[in-house]
């Protein structure tokens, strides 16, 4: 059995692990409002609609903040079209994903849904076929207490309490050549940043997110965001980040090796960013959001698209995730851990469905996919202060990223209650025995070990018959000697190790 090596002292500390980095996102697309977390009718909703045991799963899965209504969606969205009565709202061609868009499920009902499931609302304005005041009259809708028009139209319509949304979105992917109103780097930065201009006028406590690059292949990366910033830097809060990481050609090396990938993006954009700052003398450090991130059998989506016409809520991308998928989801949380000084939001996208860790049949059940595992137990137990490590690893080859370390760790600890959790996946193909020094946290006893193993059956799926196929599961809880233990990490596995105070 290969071998490798973690020391971790509480003294090498990178910050702590904000609860906005578990966020996920609801779109307009597919099934991820209608027949996800929106079904009138369907015998677990209620009086609005909301199917209650995808909330159920919502609060389980720990999300902590929802990106809302997209994604390319908001890039053709008027959002006046979502309120008021249901009866009287409009049907839309939506652009983005070429169905129609009905607008039953709208500002109001996300709202309701979003404190029912106990997640901070993050909201986008679409700069794509709209502007500064369009802008500006939705944060005066949602924010403002009442006595103007606008605001006194949302009591009107039932919403007496402002909304008091805090994060927002300038736009969405507006480098992409496929988003409605694509501009460029100058033409968006300079829209974005009299927006966030005019939007801080009516109310100075919000966050704002510029669009960074759709990913980190576009051709016109890194040179996007420093033009970008060189508009907005002053103005916002952060800037975004969005990336996939596809299955479909069968690398699966280079498939678990995928945080590295996303590790070099967030290094990448902090290098740009803090480029812009020093040029134009800003002692904040901006940071990111990193506010769509997922595994995606991205190849499918063009056969989707083009099979059909112009339908209501039709299945898009609704990826059977594996347990190798799942390992890599838990290896992108572990990276965004890791940078935790630097990005300040996440959001995987998304929540139900659509490349989802929730799927649902309309009119049947809801259940947990392989990616769910991950994200919920790294949501409950990712509490305190991330730690830095430096693992000694075997390594392997890669076709897409060369030489990676079979090892990826982080770890995270509760100052408050003296708990240490180890996060740690094994991309190998055999198993590896991991050598943990903790000496630097004296008085720990080892609590548990959960695993998540795609070793035996990578092929794996829960599905609605055998939702509870790719769980994680308990394995033999290493004796700390002297705060030196071994644990066994199976092949291909994402992992929890539990530390606590000896009673």
């Amino acid at each position: 059995m290969r071998t490798a090596q973690l020391t971790i002292d509480p003294a090498f500390a990178i910050g702590p692990a904000d609860r906005r980095l578990f966020g996920s996102f609801v779109e307009h697309m597919g099934r991820c409002v209608y027949g996800g977390i929106y079904e009138p009718g369907h015998r677990e909703a209620d009086a609005l609609g909301l199917r209650r045991d995808v909330l159920e799963l919502t609060r389980e899965l720990g999300v902590s903040l929802v990106r809302y209504p997209g994604g390319n969606f908001v890039s053709g969205y008027r959002w006046e079209d979502g309120v008021g009565p249901v009866g009287d709202r409009p049907r839309r061609l939506d652009l983005a994903w070429k169905t129609i868009e009905t607008n039953a499920f709208g500002l109001h009902e996300f709202m309701t849904w979003a404190a029912e499931a106990g997640v901070e609302p993050m909201m986008a304005v679409n700069l794509g076929t709209r502007g500064v005041q369009e802008a500006l009259d939705l944060l005066e809708y949602s924010n403002h207490p009442g006595g103007t028009h606008l605001s006194d139209l949302r009591r009107k319509n039932g919403a007496e309490d402002p909304f008091g949304v805090k994060l927002w979105c300038l736009g969405n992917e507006m480098d992409g050549p496929w988003q409605v109103g694509h501009k460029t780097a100058d033409e968006y930065g300079r829209l974005a940043a009299e927006a966030a201009r005019a939007m801080k006028m009516i109310d100075p406590s919000i966050s704002l997110v510029a669009c960074g690059s759709s990913n980190r292949r576009m051709p016109t990366f890194a040179s996007w965001e420093a033009t970008v910033l060189e508009h907005t830097y002053e103005h916002v809060d952060y800037i975004s980040a969005h990336t996939y990481y596809d299955p479909s050609d069968g690398d699966r090396a280079s498939l678990l090796a995928s945080a590295v990938d996303m590790d070099n993006f967030i290094t990448e954009v902090v290098a740009t960013a803090d480029h812009v700052a020093a040029k134009q003398r800003h002692r904040r450090k901006l940071k990111i959001s990193f506010d769509e991130w997922n595994v995606w059998y991205e190849a499918r989506l063009q056969a989707d698209l083009d099979r059909r016409g112009w339908v209501e809520a039709p299945a898009l991308i609704e990826d059977d995730f594996n347990a190798v998928d799942a390992v890599v989801v838990g290896d992108l949380l572990i990276t965004l851990l890791r940078h935790a000084d630097r990005v300040g939001v996440a959001a995987q996208a998304q929540l139900a469905n659509v490349i989802a860790p929730i799927r649902t049949r309309n009119g049947g059940p809801a259940w947990r996919q392989s990616i769910f595992h991950p994200f919920a137990l790294t949501a409950r137990y990712a509490r305190g202060t991330v730690l830095r490590t430096e693992p000694i690893s075997p390594r392997y080859e890669t076709k897409k990223y060369g030489d990676v370390p079979v090892l990826d760790t982080v770890a995270v600890h509760d100052e408050e209650t003296g708990e240490l959790t180890v996060f740690a996946v094994n991309r190998g193909d055999t198993d590896l025995e991991l050598q943990l020094d903790l000496r630097g946290l004296p008085g720990l006893s080892a609590s548990s070990h959960l695993s998540l193993a795609a070793g035996d059956d990578p092929e794996a799926t829960n599905t609605e018959a055998e939702p509870d196929k790719v769980t994680p599961r308990e394995l033999h809880t290493p004796t700390l000697d002297a705060g030196r233990c071994s644990v066994r990490l199976p092949a291909v596995s994402w992992n929890v190790l539990r530390f606590g105070n000896r009673p």
